[in-house]
């Protein structure tokens, strides 16, 4: 298992000015708990977490120091600007390398399946598995074979259970992959007709009826 490790400093301050500071500087203000740590807050070099999410994925297990101690830990949540990629906030998870622990996996239809050789379209209701897993086994995504499927078919929760390598604690019908039927071109119509009939429609100003009859 490919590990990467993150420096951080403890941090002291959660006042405005401070937290701007740290991030001008190029860090994320974060928290650490769980796994024989105390709530600490601290702070990681932006890039530092970038490049261990590139490294070894979003559910990746990292070795955090902290003031001279070594956690394994994984990035259990994150915050990022509104329309920008830069982050705000980290929260960190340590771990025990020993016992499993739930993480969310990404569900990833592999090949084309036959319906879509059809016309058919690839839909996916639930997009994530929430599993149990070692953290040693976790996986960046869980690939589905989808190549033998008709227009008409899926695949649910219940139908990969059994053989996936870890406990899924999805229900078992909840649908994770459907081939549809093609829309008919009277279908995509209603469809623009419906898209255009809430674009026209203007939105009601909060507050313009008080103000109107405050006057």
């Amino acid at each position: 298992m490919t590990t990467v490790k993150i420096e951080a400093q403890l941090r002291e301050s959660n006042k405005k000015s401070a937290l701007t500071e740290l991030r001008a500087a190029g860090f994320v203000p974060a928290v650490l708990y769980g796994f024989e740590a105390d709530n600490t807050t601290i702070a990681v070099k932006e890039r530092d977490v970038l490049k261990a999410v590139e490294e070894v994925g979003r559910n990746g297990v990292v070795e955090l120091e902290v003031d001279g101690k070594s956690y394994n830990a994984v990035l259990q949540d994150y915050q990022t600007e509104v329309l920008r990629t830069n982050l705000t906030h980290a929260d960190f998870l340590s771990i025990d390398m020993t016992e499993e622990l739930e993480v969310d996996v990404i569900v990833h239809p592999v090949g084309t399946s036959a319906g879509e050789k059809e016309g058919g379209i690839v839909e996916q209701p639930t997009r994530e598995l929430t599993i149990k897993v070692k953290p040693t086994a976790i996986p960046e995504s869980y690939d589905i074979d989808i190549t033998a499927l008709e227009i008409g078919d899926s695949i649910s929760v219940a139908d990969i259970r059994e053989e996936a390598p870890f406990e899924i604690l999805n229900e078992d019908d909840e649908s994770l992959i459907v081939i549809s039927a093609p829309r008919s071109e009277e279908e995509l119509e209603a469809l623009d007709e419906v898209a255009d009939a809430d674009a026209s429609v203007e939105p009601e100003v909060i507050g313009a009826a008080d103000e109107a009859d405050e006057e």
